[in-house]
């Protein structure tokens, strides 16, 4: 359905050639494609907050003197979950084959 396209500018090299990849192994319609970006934007951000928590530390000072949790905490978690989530939905675990080229239904939505 889908030609390869290329990637998003905006991901990095690494996530750039997982985008790649899986297009050069599925053909993905275009509400897939959208997961796909999601997906990648998602392991960007949590690449790139993990990348500040290794800088700065789990904790971060506040105004009284006290230390309180990074706010990146919650950034990487957050990114995590959504990565997770979108690549369940995509379910790219399933063998492609030529009479099934995109991504299976994941079996809770089956009926």
């Amino acid at each position: 359905m889908t030609e390869q396209l290329e990637p998003p500018a905006h991901l990095t090299t690494e996530t750039a050639a997982w985008w790649r990849a899986v297009l050069g192994e599925y053909v993905l319609e275009p509400h897939h494609m959208r997961l796909l970006r999601l997906a990648c934007e998602a392991w960007d951000r949590c690449q790139q907050a993990r990348e500040i928590l290794d800088h700065d530390g789990l904790t971060t000072g506040t105004d009284s003197g006290g230390l309180k949790a990074h706010p990146c905490i919650g950034v990487e978690r957050d990114a995590r979950l959504a990565f997770a989530r979108l690549l369940r939905e995509l379910d790219l675990d399933a063998e492609p084959t030529p009479d099934r080229a995109r991504p299976p239904a994941l079996r809770s939505n089956r009926r």
